[in-house]
């Protein structure tokens, strides 16, 4: 099933979607039995990261299209805000 970012925004009313963000940066690293995404994007110095079951294209350089929603990370009793990904898209 297919989801608009309409939808999924008017639904969830914590959720953004931004249109042609520049990728700066894209890490890919295995965990477990998925591979953990992150990506940094232009103008925004916090992380946006999603999960897949398999390795994707580099975006680095790219313009994506994204629907998130802010979330925060503990790493070692540290909380770091991060970006959760629902959607992205290649613009």
């Amino acid at each position: 099933m297919k989801s608009s970012p309409k939808k999924l925004t008017e639904l969830h009313h914590e959720m953004v979607h931004s249109e042609m963000m520049k990728v700066n940066s894209h890490v890919q690293r295995k965990q477990g039995d998925w591979v953990i995404n992150s990506l940094m994007v232009e103008g925004c110095a916090v992380p946006f990261k999603y999960k897949r079951q398999k390795l994707y294209k580099d975006l680095k350089g790219r313009r994506v299209n994204l629907t998130y929603y802010p979330a925060t990370e503990t790493v070692g009793e540290i909380a770091f805000e991060i970006m959760k990904v629902v959607r992205i898209k290649i613009a």
